[in-house]
């Protein structure tokens, strides 16, 4: 293993901001409960017109533009989440299509949350050490709040929706 590093990050959040207030007018909590146990004051959530697909496109635009990276140099691109917007195609193929990756771009979705950005890098390492692919987009997002029970206190206040993306490439620096 040569190790990959870090080139650039992006990230991207919806604009409706949920505080724990606003939870208390629809669930049995308060804000002295949720931040306490939590040390959560507020989340985001996607409104009309944002999506899981919006989040990761602002996310890894970001990304690019920071390092500089141009579509044509990303060999991979790879989406870790649990809500896309679609089951087929696959996340990671609409992110393909609307930053004009090249078509042989190897492109597929991760299904893990939380500790989807380290199965992430473990997966991007072989591919870089192999040489398949120099730089690799990362994406991880969640539009978890579509999907969350309103009803339990116990875990509708722990998430929100959001994207994280990252390139990485060869190099010291990060494994």
């Amino acid at each position: 293993m040569n190790g990959i590093k870090l080139i650039s990050t992006g990230s991207a959040v919806p604009k409706k901001v949920v505080t724990n207030d606003d939870l208390a007018k629809i669930v049995d909590t308060n804000d002295e409960w949720i931040s306490t146990r939590t040390g959560i004051r507020s989340r985001r959530y996607c409104t009309d017109g944002e999506s899981h697909t919006s989040l990761c496109l602002a996310a890894a635009r970001q990304a690019l533009e920071r390092g500089g990276v141009t579509p044509g140099e990303i060999g991979i691109c790879l989406v870790a989440t649990v809500t896309p917007d679609f089951l087929s195609p696959a996340a990671a193929c609409l992110l393909q299509k609307e930053l004009g990756f090249p078509e042989d771009t190897i492109c597929f979705d991760l299904n893990a949350a939380c500790s989807g950005f380290l199965y992430a890098l473990d997966l991007a390492q072989p591919y870089i050490d192999s040489g398949k692919a120099k730089r690799i987009l990362i994406t991880c997002a969640e539009a978890i709040s579509r999907l969350c029970d309103w009803t339990d206190r116990s875990t509708c206040v722990l998430f929100g929706d959001g994207a994280g993306a990252a390139i990485v490439g060869a190099g010291e620096g990060l494994l």
